[in-house]
């Protein structure tokens, strides 16, 4: 089973391959929104987790 952080980066992934076969450019643009916005969910788990470590400290 993967964790939260996992799944969100495989819908970043899925995303990515969405944006590479896209047709026009607007398709393209939000297909490549959606994947940074799922990665920086995923960073966010990460955090939230405890698996990474705040610059600020």
């Amino acid at each position: 089973m993967l964790s939260k952080s996992e799944e969100y980066r495989e819908n970043a992934r899925n995303c990515g391959e969405l944006a590479a076969e896209a047709k026009d450019l607007p398709s393209k643009k939000r297909y490549k929104r959606m994947q940074d916005a799922w990665l920086a969910l995923a960073e966010e788990q990460d955090w939230l987790e405890g698996k990474v470590v705040s610059a600020d400290k």
